[in-house]
């Protein structure tokens, strides 16, 4: 997008100052700026210290969090995010697809999770907001990965495999409640989304 594309509508309205936490700052500042084109304020940091420091300055309403920053993992902050701020909506955003660090995401609290490129318009739709733009950030990272749901359901469905599908030995083996397992297992994610080119 060049800077006389106009600015594209909000369809579900403003949403408050967010944070941008990345140590690519030329990824930040794209990011930074597509978004204030749509009436969305975002600060930007690039380490786990510096995101805090302006996220206890100012509690924001959403964290695009990339998952490295430097030697430091974006992991880190989503517990600390969570905690300032109940509603905040974190979403992991990363080029390196692992179920892994996608359940560990979820456990810590993330809402989301999207590989780089991510167009704004996939990323907007991570924050809860209906956009109709296309275009990817630039990056170098890889373009394909799957969404943070459909991560964990696969990852949740090997554990089952693993237990001869226990569900109460499988809420062991993943860390979690039953019941929180059986209500995950209740809610199959759709098919898979490309975030690029949407």
């Amino acid at each position: 997008m060049n800077a006389t594309t106009p600015p594209r509508a909000v369809v579900n309205g403003p949403l408050g100052p967010g944070l941008i936490v990345d140590d690519d700052d030329t990824y930040a500042a794209t990011l930074q700026r597509s978004l204030a084109r749509r009436g969305i304020q975002a600060r930007t940091a690039g380490s786990v210290r510096q995101a805090l420091d302006l996220a206890l300055q100012q509690s924001p309403a959403f964290a695009l969090v990339d998952l490295k920053l430097g030697v430091e993992s974006g992991l880190q902050l989503i517990r600390p995010l969570r905690e300032l701020r109940a509603d905040m909506r974190i979403v992991l955003v990363t080029g390196y697809a692992s179920v892994a660090t996608a359940v560990d995401a979820i456990k810590r609290g993330a809402d989301d999770y999207l590989p780089k490129p991510a167009s704004v318009g996939a990323i907007l739709a991570a924050l809860g907001i209906d956009s109709p733009d296309t275009a990817p950030l630039p990056t170098q990272a890889p373009d394909t990965m799957m969404p943070l749901r459909r991560l964990e359901w696969e990852h949740i469905q090997q554990a089952l495999n693993d237990t001869g599908g226990n569900i109460s030995a499988t809420a062991r083996l993943l860390g979690m409640h039953r019941r929180s397992l059986q209500r995950k297992l209740g809610k199959r994610p759709g098919p898979e989304r490309s975030v690029v080119g949407l």
